[in-house]
């Protein structure tokens, strides 16, 4: 399907690849990793396009459609959630107003009888088994089925997108992605603002439906169940691992080893020649054997480590006292936002009549579809709003 053939890329000293090659077949679920800075996001953007490497080549085939999703975008603030989404089926909506007109000339004509007419008719036939076979009105439940599935209630369908947050309206921009039905899809961090249950259906999406998939992710769940082979950018090249990702870790650590050993016996080699040379440099007995290792120390081509990043978060909290064995007791706990269009109105219940326990030492998890109340249930407990029930705090 696309393959690539000796890229490079430079954006500076050092390059950022080095005659990279590897092709991307049909079916292929590919995780591409490395350390941050790698190139990652950036061979993206090389492979649908949008930007060009300092050499090589990449051959796509012309009648291959290809669908990026970056970390960011931009989205029309003029529509709705379901009119953003529905523009994945540009050609359909086109079609289907060429068939109204074609319609609507048929109804107002009254030339029966005349060839132009027949031609017509048989235009309109034409076209409209075309649209048909393209799965002609399907695509509205399509649209449904898929925002839905990505998070977005009915409700939330006829709402402008600029009501929503950077997150949602990725959500949409994935949506349109995937409705398109794409040869490849390229998608960076595609899972960044989505819940556990939109990455579930994310998973089961891409499983039945993809056909070929680069991404980028650090959900390491989500690549391993959606992924099948592993591209690693170490050092400026591309090593192939086709496995999953666990697996590929496996192999990454014995092929780092075998690097080192290596690494350690040429670096020995070296030091050896280093030291014949030296040693013998000024004995006219030993001129051609020195000769003949100062050659051969040319000729040595390094053998490169691939890097490892080790770089983590160091966190130093200083002691504290023993809690109670009750940090946090909450009874009938609920959050009701007032009415912002009508201030007698009902207002918006996030949740209510919660019970809870949290026992010393416990370590809980808070999860639920994005806009549930997480994160307003953590600001009850802090008391940083007004919540209805009781909540106690132990010391």
């Amino acid at each position: 399907m696309i393959s690539i053939d000796g890229l490079t890329v430079e954006f500076g000293v050092k390059p950022l690849f080095k005659d990279v090659s590897f092709v991307i077949n049909e079916r292929d679920r590919i995780a591409l990793v490395g350390k941050n800075g790698a190139g990652k996001s950036t061979m993206l953007k090389i492979l649908c396009g949008l930007q060009k490497p300092t050499s090589g080549a990449v051959s796509v085939p012309n009648d291959l459609t290809i669908g990026y999703l970056p970390q960011v975008m931009k989205l029309s603030d003029d529509t709705t959630v379901k009119e953003e989404t529905r523009k994945a089926f540009a050609d359909k909506t086109k079609m289907e107003e060429k068939l109204k007109k074609m319609e609507q000339e048929m109804a107002e004509r009254t030339d029966y009888e005349s060839d132009s007419y027949a031609e017509l008719v048989e235009r309109f036939t034409t076209e409209h088994e075309r649209y048909m076979m393209m799965g002609g009105e399907n695509y509205e439940a399509e649209i449904e089925r898929t925002l839905t599935g990505l998070g977005f209630t009915r409700d939330d369908f006829d709402r402008p997108t600029r009501e929503f947050s950077g997150g949602w309206r990725m959500r949409i921009e994935l949506a349109k992605i995937l409705l398109r039905r794409p040869d490849v899809l390229l998608l960076d961090e595609p899972t960044n603002h989505l819940d556990i249950e939109s990455i579930q259906w994310l998973e089961q999406f891409l499983a039945q439906s993809a056909k070929a998939v680069v991404l980028v992710s650090h959900d390491r769940a989500f690549v391993n169940n959606v992924t099948n082979r592993t591209l690693e950018i170490t050092c400026g090249h591309v090593e192939d691992y086709r496995v999953k990702y666990d697996e590929y870790l496996v192999l990454r650590k014995e092929r780092r080893e075998q690097q080192l050993r290596a690494y350690e016996n040429q670096q020995k080699e070296i030091a050896d020649t280093k030291a014949f040379i030296e040693r013998f440099r000024y004995q006219a007995t030993k001129a051609v054997q020195v000769q003949q290792r100062i050659r051969q120390l040319e000729k040595i081509v390094p053998i490169e480590v691939d890097e490892v990043d080790n770089s983590a978060m160091r966190l130093k909290f200083p002691p504290c006292l023993r809690s109670g064995d009750y940090p946090i007791i909450a009874e009938g706990l609920g959050k009701t936002y007032p009415n912002r269009l009508h201030s007698d109105g009902p207002g918006q219940t996030v949740f209510e009549g919660v019970d809870l326990i949290i026992k010393r030492g416990e370590k809980v998890a808070f999860v639920g579809k994005n806009g549930e109340g997480k994160s307003t249930f953590v600001k009850c407990i802090m008391g940083e709003i007004p919540f209805d029930g009781t909540l106690k705090i132990g010391h």
